[in-house]
């Protein structure tokens, strides 16, 4: 299995579009990605680790581990 993934498979590992990957490299935020010559590419376990980062598990989690109303 290749650790490095195209934007189309990395869009789909992460259940986004090519063009929400596209927005994020342009405006920051979303997975770090590489530049090999013209190529984008997406490193399989940077990409889990960066979605497992986003996880959270109220919508009151900011995900600083201090939601609203917790003690």
């Amino acid at each position: 299995m290749n650790e490095f993934l195209t934007q189309k498979e990395a869009a789909s590992l992460l259940a986004v579009g090519e063009r929400t990957l596209e927005k994020w490299r342009t405006i920051g935020g979303g997975p770090p990605y590489r530049q090999h010559g013209r190529r984008i590419v997406y490193h399989r376990g940077e990409l889990l680790a960066w979605s497992e980062s986003r996880r959270r598990v109220s919508t009151a989690d900011d995900g600083s581990g201090c939601g609203r109303g917790a003690a």
